[in-house]
C-alpha cells in the first residue's frame, strides 16, 4: 500500500536516510575536492555523543563539507593520507 503525500512530494522518510547513509564506511563515494586556499581540514567532534567527522570547512562562510566518519584513530591517519595533511584540528 502506497502512502499519498500532499503535493505528491516523496516519503520524507527518504530523505532521512539519504542524511544518515551518506557516512556508511567503505562507500565509494570518491574524494571530496579540497581547496587549501578557500578550505582547512578539520574534524568536528559531538560534544554530546562523542561522534566525529572528517572534512573540510569553508574559511569564509563556514560551510563543512563531510568526506568521512571517525570510527578509531587508524581512521584520522586515513584522512590525513587522503589529502597530504600533516595536522588536523578538532572542533566541538
Amino acid at each position: 500500500m502506497t502512502k499519498e503525500y500532499p503535493d505528491n512530494k516523496k516519503d520524507p522518510r527518504s530523505a532521512i536516510g539519504a542524511f544518515f547513509g551518506g557516512l556508511k564506511k567503505g562507500s565509494s563515494r570518491g574524494k571530496v575536492p579540497y581547496d587549501p586556499d578557500k578550505q582547512y581540514p578539520v574534524i568536528l567532534s559531538s560534544i554530546c555523543t562523542g561522534e566525529k567527522v572528517a572534512g573540510f570547512k569553508n574559511r569564509e562562510d563556514g560551510h563543512f563539507t563531510d568526506v568521512m566518519l571517525i570510527r578509531h584513530p587508524g581512521d584520522i591517519e586515513r584522512f590525513k593520507e587522503m589529502y597530504g595533511l600533516t595536522d588536523v584540528r578538532t572542533e566541538y
